[in-house]
């Protein structure tokens, strides 16, 4: 008996979804395991980076106190604890470890032990995986402890790239520069950079005022004369 149209078009649906169920189901014993394996695979992976992330953020919290612990009794006038700033030397973070290294060091100056603290200093100084910022620092503090068994040139060469006006360790760079001309009778070098510190006002307070008497001392007046107000 021949179809209608009606009854066609319903055939036809039901065809298409034998064929698409089959397809489907084909696809399936094809390939469902692998997809499975995928999905396993994906959900285990996502969720060994949410625990990594954790980890990290909690690692991170818990070396930040141990900073703020150490550095509180370093600042206070006190020893920190050995084993701490030692596991802090040897932290992930790049700032974290700097900052132990720098208290390190610091302690071990004030404890009258210059060799080591020069030797952190220095190993600082040459480390490229701190930021430059603090490996300046370190190379202006190992300079500065050995300044007296340093020839004055050899200052010069190590910190006159630092020692540039608006330059972040233009102060303490530009005096130890400074101080080294003045050993090797160059005041003509000496005085205008006493005075430039003197009227710099990013550097520190300190600094400031010893270069202003030694730019004084050189003959250079180095004092700022406010400027008056406009009248009227």
């Amino acid at each position: 008996m021949a179809l209608t149209p009606q009854n066609s078009e319903v055939f036809m649906r039901e065809v298409d979804e034998a064929v698409r169920q089959d397809q489907l189901l084909t696809f399936w014993q094809r390939y469902g395991r692998l997809l499975l394996a995928a999905i396993v695979l994906g959900l285990a992976a996502f969720g060994g980076w949410l625990y990594w992330q954790h980890h990290v953020k909690t690692q991170s919290e818990a070396t930040s106190e141990q900073v703020d612990t150490v550095l509180a009794a370093a600042i206070g006038g006190g020893t920190p604890d050995a084993k701490a700033l030692d596991a802090l030397t040897q932290a992930d973070q790049p700032g974290y470890r700097a900052a132990a290294l720098l208290t390190k060091a610091g302690v071990a100056s004030r404890k009258g032990d210059t060799k080591g603290a020069v030797a952190i200093y220095a190993a600082m100084a040459a480390d490229s995986g701190l930021d430059q910022p603090y490996r300046d620092l370190a190379l202006i503090r190992q300079t500065a402890l050995e300044f007296d068994s340093l020839k004055p040139q050899q200052v010069v060469d190590r910190l006159k790239p630092l020692a540039v006006e608006g330059a972040p360790w233009f102060g303490s760079a530009g005096e130890l520069v400074a101080l080294a001309y003045v050993k090797m009778g160059k005041s003509d070098l000496a005085g205008p950079m006493f005075a430039a510190m003197a009227k710099d006002a990013g550097v520190p307070d300190s600094i400031r005022s010893r270069a202003r008497q030694m730019a004084g001392v050189m003959g250079i007046d180095a004092v700022e004369i406010p400027a008056e107000p406009n009248e009227g």
